[in-house]
């Protein structure tokens, strides 16, 4: 058994309402059991160099839920690529129930996690993907969203993102406000004014929307 703990009930309200997130007690909930899960997990396999609960609170989920805030995708079909532990997919499952979310991760051991957190939350409508996003096109299309938190290689995500086979209509990107006047000059989408992540220095998410060609 874990000697860290996840963050009490209060605490997690505590940092949804810094972030103007709104969530019942279900979610706050479901909040909770994820961040037990991946501590449990943290201490046998290294799955998240965030391992304290509050830092992944705030920096994990409230970051990703934010989103939300900038864009409306509570009935949409998402995939979050190379999510990681989960975030921002999962979270933003958690958030808005009637989404779809595909959840891309090469990572056999990550997404072995992502699908036991699926089950034991009882999250429905949730598939989980062991690949690299370069090689899907068809098994995922059409998407509305393509989300992305962790990625390097902007051109290549914005070029898989837009074309034909995977044709997603819009693209989230959380990233770093230096990085986003490169990320801009990639062609075929029209881009939306960063918006600055709360309680953080230089971290904004970014939308873009697919050009008409």
């Amino acid at each position: 058994m874990s000697l860290v703990q996840p963050p009490s009930e209060a605490a997690v309200k505590k940092a949804l309402s810094e972030f103007k997130i709104e969530a019942d007690a279900s979610k706050v909930d479901q909040i909770r059991e994820y961040i037990k899960l991946l501590l449990a997990w943290n201490e046998k396999v290294n799955l998240t160099a965030i391992r304290d609960p509050q830092d992944i609170l705030y920096r994990h989920f409230c970051e990703s839920m934010i989103a939300a805030q900038v864009v409306d995708m509570s009935k949409s079909r998402l995939a979050d690529i190379g999510t990681g532990v989960g975030f921002p997919g999962l979270a933003l499952k958690i958030l808005l129930p009637e989404a779809q979310v595909i959840l891309v991760e090469s990572s056999v051991k990550k997404a072995t996690f992502l699908a036991e957190v699926v089950r034991a939350l009882g999250l429905a409508n949730v598939q989980v993907l062991v690949s690299r996003y370069e090689e899907l096109g068809e098994e995922i299309a059409p998407i509305d969203f393509a989300c992305a938190r962790a990625l390097g290689e902007f051109k290549a995500f914005l070029d898989w993102g837009g074309s034909a086979k995977v044709d997603a209509k819009q693209v989230v990107l959380w990233l770093g406000e230096r990085d986003v006047p490169e990320v801009q000059q990639v062609g075929g989408w029209s881009w939306k004014a960063a918006v600055p992540v709360p309680q953080s220095l230089r971290r904004v998410i970014l939308v873009g929307e697919k050009a008409n060609t």
